[in-house]
């Protein structure tokens, strides 16, 4: 038996299937994130996507950047335990473990203070959120190190440099108390290779002297440098010994001749192809 027709004529099916209509082209309702789940999140500009497990090296492992390695550790172990900390610029030579140290240090002070920190990575294409993470991160009783790596900007964009300015000066959208910001970048001036490589060495020189103002704003400043052949086959004898791996130094120096490079990363490649061959796994 039909319903009878409403004062407008319609039926009450005929409505319920307009509604459920409706609903099926509405888009869905935006999953809260819970900011105390995850040891580590990927920001996307509009949302979160928490990670289940940090994925990071032992810092044991992480050879030939002691110095630098003991001052982000610091650094992050303030933070998780609820002290002051900087905001940090680690920059320099690809491959030599600035991500590397970062996740690692994170995930130390993880286990040091079970539930007292957070990783969130942005990806440089989400920067114009990040007001919105910090408004989010800023009602969580947790700290949290904001991540951007390999962060460069190119010719003729202004907002980039505005924004982490404004991030890091106090303006209305800085960061609040329980986050600081880390950064890597394969320069301390920020900028692009070909923005620092300009015809014109004088406005070549302001536009670097510019980024390297807004690099001093970091609290810790930290340079990566390129390893010589002593460093990298240190490197590589400290990961064997901790794999049982027989290596050669002649075949490892054949190695990063052969990737035209000496760094942390080329070294774990040929500790990476040593397993290969042994039949083991790391």
């Amino acid at each position: 038996m039909t319903s009878a027709p409403n004062a407008s004529g319609d039926s009450p099916e005929l409505l319920t299937r307009i509604a459920q209509a409706l609903e099926r082209l509405a888009p869905p309702a935006p999953v809260r994130t819970d900011w105390l789940a995850h040891p580590a999140y990927v920001w996307t500009g509009e949302a979160a996507r928490g990670v289940e497990k940090l994925d990071a090296p032992a810092l044991s492992l992480l050879r030939g950047i002691d110095t630098q390695k003991e001052r982000v550790v610091t650094n992050v172990e303030r933070l998780a335990a609820g002290h002051a900390a900087h905001d940090m610029l680690l920059w320099g030579s690809r491959g030599m473990g600035k991500s590397a140290v970062l996740r690692a240090a994170v995930k130390a002070a993880d286990q040091a203070h079970p539930g007292r920190i957070a990783l969130v990575q942005v990806a440089q294409e989400a920067l114009s959120g990040v007001s919105a993470l910090f408004a989010a991160l800023g009602t969580v009783e947790r700290s949290f190190l904001v991540f951007i790596d390999d962060l460069g900007f190119e010719e003729g964009d202004g907002a980039g440099p505005r924004i982490l300015r404004s991030w890091l000066e106090g303006g209305v959208e800085a960061r609040p108390a329980n986050v600081r910001l880390a950064v890597t970048s394969n320069r301390r001036a920020i900028v692009g290779r070909t923005m620092a490589e300009q015809d014109d060495p004088i406005n070549a020189r302001d536009i670097v002297d510019e980024k390297l103002a807004l690099a001093d704003r970091f609290g810790l400043s930290i340079g990566f440098h390129n390893c010589d052949q002593d460093a990298y086959l240190a490197i590589i004898g400290g990961y064997a010994q901790d794999f049982a791996l027989d290596w050669d130094q002649a075949d490892a120096l054949e190695w990063s001749r052969r990737r035209g490079a000496r760094s942390g990363r080329v070294a774990w490649q040929y500790v990476n192809e040593l397993a290969g061959r042994a039949g083991k796994a790391i």
